[in-house]
């Protein structure tokens, strides 16, 4: 009988539960509400904020509130070129301006959006990353439905009632600078869980992984594994159709489908 192995420890949670203590809340749109279904209503950005464990900004939105003296505050995720003071209008007849949010029937085909919901109401779902967006391909009117291009290139179709803001969300490009040192991967995840540093199950001995042992550092067997296989067997390539690199014919198609 080996050990219990990570995959298998993480169900738990105990000390691979989420760090949320210095999170600033919920990133999302305003409960779907009259105004929004039928006109619109004007908030103001008050401030732009970071979030741990997060990659992209937070905006502070500041609505009035529709039937009482009083204001409503909002944290939306940040669109790239939002600023404080700005003026966002969230509704079915907001103009189409970078912060504004419409539901989908309002945004013309080709418009880049994030934030956008997957369920009418469900306050954004989709392209909410750092520098996510979403493409709107097409609407169908007759079924009430829209055809969006997510980040992963993946196509989808949702609900044209689904609301999105305008834009592509703050924070692009954070990617793109390397880690350098194991001190930043270091604060990167102390913020967000526990899950660095990854130890290889090749370099763990027989006991404590399915990878472990031998000789020389190597699994020994396919590192595919079957969908139905047992905690504590099932790491590696789960359920893979395929593995390897794209070749031939298949990498063609591939980078025609990414371009389109």
């Amino acid at each position: 009988m080996g050990r219990v192995i990570r995959a298998q420890r993480k169900g738990a949670g105990s000390i691979f539960r989420s760090h949320t203590h210095r999170r600033k809340g919920p990133a999302r749109f305003r409960s779907l509400d009259y105004a929004e279904r039928n006109g619109y209503i004007k908030g103001v950005v008050s401030d732009v904020i970071h979030d741990s464990g997060r990659g992209a900004p937070l905006a502070k939105v500041t609505f009035r509130h529709a039937f009482r003296y009083k204001h409503q505050k909002e944290l939306f995720v940040a669109a790239e070129g939002m600023y404080t003071g700005q003026f966002l209008y969230c509704g079915k007849k907001a103009a189409l301006t970078v912060g504004n949010v419409l539901p989908l029937r309002s945004v013309p085909e080709g418009a880049v959006v994030c934030n956008v919901e997957h369920r009418m109401g469900d306050r954004g779902a989709f392209a909410r990353a750092s520098g996510d967006y979403v493409i709107v391909i097409s609407h169908n009117p007759d079924n009430g439905t829209s055809r969006i291009k997510l980040p992963s290139g993946a196509k989808k179709i949702v609900p044209s009632g689904c609301r999105a803001m305008i834009g592509q969300v703050a924070g692009g490009g954070r990617t793109e600078k390397p880690m350098l040192k194991a001190g930043n991967a270091y604060h990167k995840y102390k913020v967000k869980r526990n899950s660095w540093p990854k130890v290889r199950g090749v370099a763990m001995n027989p006991v404590e992984h399915p990878h472990g042992g031998g000789n020389h550092q190597h699994i020994g067997h396919a590192s595919t594994v079957r969908r139905d296989a047992p905690p504590g067997q099932k790491v590696g390539l789960i359920a893979a159709r395929r593995t390897g690199r794209l070749r031939g014919q298949a990498a063609t198609a591939a980078a025609k489908t990414d371009k389109s």
